[in-house]
């Protein structure tokens, strides 16, 4: 097993039939949907665990596991961590039953086309990834059955996150074209979710009133929509375009909603890179990210050096994990020279 970071538990478990709700950390609306055992033993987590916890791993008749923003670790029943996973609570085929069955209110049917994507987003703008036996009909999935396991991905804002970082993406009160690169998991999204809320509401003091922006939210990671509306905050004049393909999208929302910026999450195929070009030329600012851990690997990949050598990006925003995740290491104009480094999250010194 890799590096576990466990905290010791010195929290008691609650009580049977003790409320769960109003505590800080997991949220109420998800500790409902699981069984009792596992909802309490989550409870029971320390509070630096809970405020942080991002991914909660239940496999049929497997160890429960639970990733944190800097850790991971296997859930004891009770709330206590372990490094060992044969001492962890094993998760039953009943709870697993039970936790879709809360998900879906007992109508997978319902749920059939977000089962296709492999997941689904609940109340709160939660994901809920599932696997087991795939229903293929001509070469298509059609469904799901036969759960082996589900991977719930709690969505967090961090609101302020972007403060620092908001001054160098603005020129004469405009935003600029930027791209986040990042290594996987290392907030992204977080980020690109409080620049839209920043760019939307605006800020008094840099004499910024905000913009109309429209977002293709293709997996519902950025504003988290149930039934079409957004359950993160990504500000008063964003319109969101829930479970969308991105390049289709953009251009939907270029024709139809005259927005000033338009973000989107992980660009990358060739009719997105095509549909930055229309957006481009229609004066529109593009806020998207890319998986990246350098600009370097990114200009290696199929359309982007052309993108580089037009000066198409005039901000690049480099995340990395030195010495936190989501630490931002460097931010860079649109042909690559370096305008700031080593800047925070929340860093209120401003870029």
């Amino acid at each position: 097993m890799g590096n576990i970071r466990l905290i010791r538990n010195e929290l008691p478990a609650p009580a049977s039939g003790q409320a769960l709700a109003g505590r800080a950390g997991v949220p109420a609306g998800v500790l409902t949907l699981l069984p009792g055992v596992i909802a309490t033993s989550l409870a029971a987590l320390p509070p630096a665990i809970q405020t942080s916890l991002e991914e909660i791993r239940l496999r049929r008749e497997r160890p429960l596991q639970v990733r944190w923003s800097n850790g991971e670790g296997w859930l004891q029943a009770g709330g206590t961590l372990t490094p060992v996973p044969d001492l962890a609570y094993t998760v039953t085929g009943e709870d697993l039953i039970q936790t879709i069955q809360a998900l879906t209110r007992s109508s997978l049917y319902a749920l059939e086309e977000e089962l296709r994507s492999g997941y689904i987003t609940i109340s709160g703008g939660h994901r809920v990834g599932l696997v087991g036996e795939a229903v293929v009909r001509q070469g298509e999935v059609q469904t799901l059955k036969n759960f082996a396991g589900l991977n719930l991905r709690l969505a967090r804002s961090v609101p302020g996150c972007a403060r620092g970082l908001i001054p160098g993406l603005l020129a004469g009160g405009k935003p600029l074209n930027t791209l986040l690169l990042s290594p996987p998991r290392c907030g992204k999204t977080t980020l690109l979710r409080d620049i839209v809320r920043f760019f939307s509401t605006g800020i008094a003091a840099l004499e910024f009133n905000g913009v109309n922006v429209a977002v293709v939210d293709e997996r519902s990671e950025i504003a988290g929509c149930w039934l079409g509306v957004p359950q993160l905050d990504v500000g008063p004049r964003t319109d969101v375009l829930d479970r969308c393909p991105k390049a289709p999208g953009m251009l939907m929302l270029l024709r139809s909603m005259a927005p000033e910026v338009i973000a989107t999450d992980e660009i990358g195929r060739p009719e997105e890179l095509a549909a930055l070009q229309d957006i481009l030329n229609a004066g529109v600012t593009i806020l998207a990210t890319v998986h990246a851990a350098a600009l370097e690997e990114l200009i290696r990949r199929p359309g982007w050096a052309i993108l580089m050598e037009q000066g198409f990006w005039q901000r690049l925003v480099i995340l990395g994990r030195d010495p936190r995740p989501g630490s931002i290491t460097a931010v860079l104009d649109g042909y690559g020279r370096t305008i700031h480094q080593s800047l925070r999250w929340g860093d209120d010194r401003g870029c």
